[in-house]
């Protein structure tokens, strides 16, 4: 079984994941203490099974974690309906693909304006990060945009999201705990000062709603922090692995009407989340294996997206797959409201910097996360 914690595991966790799911579907991982799914089918089944809930706890003590709590319990991502339903119903006409896709100009504009500041950088220096010049301010500044939220705010909001997240890993010390629930305290206080005010866009929205104070805040911090945590480390890992396979790199180039369908492979060859957990609110069975009520067990996103039983040559990186069924948005009523508009940034990240840098090449081996669930880069030098 794999070491989570393991740098070799983490550098390139999917020869692992081939070798579990050679053994079976479903294993029982005694590190992460639930169960995992390594097999797509088994994966899917996970995310659909209404038997397999989104079930808080709260982290404890509750003193030490009042506002972590606070956003998480509130949240969309962690209640199943009649909460779920509620929640979602709000913010999904948002993120509709029609409205999505009248912002794609927008997108588009700011994509280019990052990229060509990351072109001066290079010129300037030889070499510029990618991750700070565009996949981390773009999916902030469009995320901001839409709640009506000062886009100078950006490297905040980047900052306390990347210290909650955190809390999502296995194994995390002290002090990155404390540094998540006060991230969380510095968010809430920021999205209350917001709400009190006079608030735009989205949060307007959310203000005029249905909603419970609290919620408007855990709502707006969930879009913020997933607009972001999972676009972000798509270009990242996307285009590092663009830049490895450097014939893919030139395919796209040459041939711009494979943008959408190198967004979905960007997404399936190096999964952003790689875990997504469900708790049995009943007895259940994945693949043959029991669940009993109360157990928790984890759809291996990234596993799912390689089997060969779904993908053809799955370590093969195909920016033409067609089709291509990965599970990286999830699946079921947690399905990611915010699927179209990351998408978007996506193709609009990809589209500017093959048009504007065809050259593009990496300047230095790039630094990962050390993290298992959220897979993503800390820097990805390029050069031309």
């Amino acid at each position: 079984m794999f070491d989570a914690s393991d740098p070799a595991f983490l550098a390139d966790p999917y020869p692992a994941f081939a070798a579990l799911r050679a053994e079976g579907e479903v294993h029982h991982h005694d590190g992460l203490d639930l169960a995992i799914t390594v097999s797509h089918a088994a994966s899917a089944a996970v995310l659909r099974h209404r038997g397999l809930g989104r079930i808080w706890t709260d982290a404890q003590p509750l003193e030490r974690f009042a506002s972590f709590n606070l956003l998480h319990r509130n949240s969309l991502l962690e209640n199943e309906p009649p909460a779920h339903t509620r929640l979602r119903r709000v913010i999904a006409g948002e993120f509709g693909r029609g409205h999505v896709q009248r912002l794609r100009p927008m997108v588009a504009r700011l994509a280019s304006s990052m990229v060509d500041t990351l072109a001066g950088k290079i010129e300037a220096d030889g070499s510029a990060d990618l991750l700070e010049h565009l996949a981390q301010p773009l999916p902030v500044a469009v995320i901001a945009e839409l709640l009506g939220i000062p886009v100078e705010d950006g490297p905040r909001l980047v900052a306390w999201s990347n210290a909650i997240v955190k809390m999502y890993e296995f194994g995390l010390p002290e002090a990155g705990r404390d540094a998540a629930e006060q991230a969380a305290a510095d968010f809430v206080s920021y999205l209350r000062s917001v709400v009190s005010g006079t608030p735009g866009g989205i949060v307007a929205d959310l203000v005029a709603s249905e909603l419970t104070p609290d919620e408007v805040v855990a709502t707006a911090v969930l879009l913020l922090m997933a607009g972001h945590e999972a676009t972000v480390n798509v270009i990242g890992n996307g285009v590092l692995a663009l830049l490895t396979y450097r014939s893919e790199w030139e395919r796209l180039g040459s041939d711009p009407s494979l943008l959408d369908s190198a967004v979905e492979e960007l997404i399936r060859f190096d999964a952003p989340l790689q875990l997504f957990e469900r708790t049995a609110t009943e007895d259940v069975e994945i693949a043959g294996y029991r669940v009993v009520k109360g157990a928790k067990i984890g759809a291996l996103l990234g596993a799912a997206a390689r089997d060969p039983r779904v993908f053809e040559s799955p370590d093969v990186l195909d920016i033409g797959r067609s089709p291509n069924a990965h599970l990286g948005f999830g699946m079921g009523i947690h399905y990611c409201v915010g699927a179209p508009l990351a998408r978007v940034e996506i193709a609009a990240a990809l589209s500017a910097l093959s048009t504007r840098l065809p050259g593009l090449r990496l300047a230095a081996e790039p630094e990962r996360r050390p993290e298992f669930v959220i897979r993503g880069l800390r820097t990805l030098p390029v050069t031309v």
